[in-house]
């Protein structure tokens, strides 16, 4: 980890464990401002982001994509600055090669809320479409609890011990976000 404005080269940052021995996200991280790059179990890139606070994005990111955040290396700055921030992100991104998934044809799956209504069975769409209001939103929830079943054993099978908790007024709406 490295913190300054300078742009470092990602190859010459080293890759950190994606969770630490203790099944979590190193909280040193928390509220750190810079780049980070994320990489699968082989260590191929998946993508680069920036954040105001990279403990919490990569929460977020190992809710949305647990099979492919193994590995980080990051960048930190002490002053926040969107330009700056998105100068690494883009040097890092051309040193690659090519632009990682999660900055093109994935990045929905890395930035936005889990959308459970995927899960739904053939049966729920009946229910869902035959419903009104009260009775849409009550499967929607439990549709959204069953995916957020699925996601914390998901994590769990990963050796994740962090507190996970969903926001509960999304799961009304059939989406899954970290709280």
């Amino acid at each position: 980890m490295t913190s300054n404005s300078e742009i470092q080269a990602l190859a010459n940052l080293d890759f950190l464990p994606y969770l630490n021995e203790n099944g979590e996200i190193n909280p040193q991280l928390e509220k750190k401002i810079g780049v980070y790059g994320i990489f699968n179990s082989e260590k191929i890139l998946q993508l680069v982001a920036y954040s105001r606070d990279i403990y919490t994005s990569l929460k977020q990111h190992l809710v949305r994509q647990p099979q492919s955040c193994y590995w980080v290396k990051l960048q930190t700055i002490d002053r926040p600055s969107r330009r700056v921030l998105a100068e690494i992100q883009q040097a890092w991104i051309e040193e690659n090669g090519t632009v990682p998934p999660g900055n093109s044809l994935e990045q929905e799956r890395w930035t936005e809320p889990i959308d459970a209504t995927f899960a739904m069975t053939e049966a729920e769409k009946q229910e869902y479409n035959q419903g009104d209001e009260i009775a849409q939103t009550k499967l929607l929830k439990n549709v959204s609890r069953r995916v957020e079943a699925e996601i914390k054993q998901e994590l769990s099978l990963r050796g994740v011990k962090m507190d996970i908790r969903f926001n509960p007024k999304l799961k009304e709406k059939g989406r899954l976000d970290l709280k």
